[in-house]
C-alpha cells in the first residue's frame, strides 16, 4: 500500500474518531410556527398570545395578572428562542416589581445566559434596571453557554460531508439536544439533523449525505439547540444569515484516463511487448549454418 494511502486512511480515522460513519438521513425542517417532537412537526401552543397578554399586564402595573400570564406562556409548548428570552425578561420585572430579590435575580441570570448582550429598555421601571444591571455586572465574568461548529476545509461535491458539533461552555447546563438544518445555496426548504448534545468539550461528529451537482456549491447552515422541555436556548448563525461551507467541484475524468482504460491500455502493451521478445528470441531462423559432408 502506497505511503499517502496510508496518510489519508489516518486522516480520516482521526477525523471520525477511527471510526467509518454512515451519512445521517435528514428529516424536512419544520415550519417557524411548529417544533419537532415525537418524529413529526407539531403546532407551537399560545405561548406568544399568553406573553403578549403579560407585557401589558405588567404596563398596566397588575403583576399579580402578568405573573399568571406568564406562567400560562411557560406551559404553552416549547418557545422559540426570541420568546424565551421575553419569558425571562417579563419575570424579571414583574419579581423586581413587587422587590422579590431572588426570583428577579434568577429571571435575570436565565435571561443573560439566553442573550448575554441584552438590555432592558429605559422606559423599563428603576425597581428592575438596577437589579438587572447588578445582575448583569455580576455575571460578566462567567462564561456564557457556546457551541462550535466546524468542518474542514477542501470537501468536495459528491462526497459526504464532515462536521464537528462541540458544547464549549453551559453553565446552565441547559444544552439538552440540538438540530443543524442545512441547505444548498440558492433552496428555498432546509433540511435536519437532530442530535443529544453531552458535557462540554465533547464533540460530536456528523457526517451528512453527499451533495450532487455539475459546478461548486455552498451548503448553508445554522443551528439551535434546546432544554429538556424542548424550549430553544441558544441559536449559532441564523436562517437569514447562515453560516457556509464551500465545496468544491472537481470535473470527472475523460474516460482514457480512467484507471480501468488505463490499466487495460498496460496489460496490452505489456502483452505486446511480451510477444515481440518471444518472437525475437523464439522464432526459428531463416537460414541455418553448418557444412556438408561429401562421401
Amino acid at each position: 500500500m502506497q505511503r499517502w494511502v496510508l496518510a489519508a486512511i489516518g486522516l480520516a480515522a482521526c477525523h471520525g474518531g477511527g471510526t467509518a460513519r454512515s451519512p445521517l438521513s435528514l428529516r424536512g425542517a419544520c415550519a417557524p410556527a411548529e417544533y419537532w417532537a415525537d418524529a413529526a412537526c407539531k403546532p407551537r401552543g399560545n405561548a406568544a398570545e399568553k406573553l403578549a397578554e403579560g407585557k401589558a399586564a405588567l404596563d398596566a402595573a397588575n403583576v399579580e395578572a402578568a405573573s399568571s400570564a406568564l406562567d400560562a406562556a411557560a406551559k404553552a409548548g416549547p418557545l422559540d428562542h426570541d420568546a424565551n428570552i421575553t419569558l425571562w425578561e417579563q419575570r424579571g420585572i414583574a419579581a423586581s416589581y413587587i422587590d422579590d430579590d431572588a426570583n428577579a435575580r434568577a429571571a435575570f441570570e436565565m435571561l443573560l445566559a439566553l442573550d448575554p448582550g441584552h438590555f432592558l429598555s429605559y422606559l423599563t421601571s428603576t425597581k428592575a434596571t438596577f437589579r438587572f444591571e447588578k445582575v448583569r455586572n455580576e455575571t460578566k465574568a462567567k462564561s456564557a453557554p457556546a457551541v462550535e461548529v466546524d468542518w474542514a476545509f477542501g470537501q468536495r461535491v459528491g462526497s459526504p460531508i464532515a462536521i464537528d458539533v462541540s458544547v464549549l461552555a453551559d453553565p446552565k447546563q441547559f444544552l439538552h439536544r440540538a438540530t443543524l438544518f442545512v441547505r444548498t445555496r440558492g433552496e428555498t426548504q432546509w433540511r435536519a439533523a437532530d442530535l443529544a448534545l453531552g458535557e462540554p468539550t465533547k464533540d460530536h461528529h456528523l457526517v451528512l449525505p453527499a451533495i450532487q451537482a455539475a459546478r461548486a456549491v455552498s451548503l448553508e447552515l445554522y443551528l439551535k439547540a434546546y432544554d429538556d422541555h424542548g424550549n430553544e436556548v441558544l441559536t449559532w448563525a441564523q436562517p437569514t444569515r447562515p453560516r457556509e461551507i464551500p465545496l468544491r467541484y472537481d470535473p470527472p475524468r475523460p474516460w482514457w484516463q480512467k484507471w480501468w482504460v488505463i490499466t487495460i491500455a498496460g496489460s496490452v502493451a505489456v502483452a505486446g511487448t511480451a510477444g515481440i521478445v518471444y518472437a525475437v528470441t523464439r522464432e526459428p531462423p531463416s537460414t541455418v549454418s553448418g557444412g556438408a559432408m561429401v562421401h
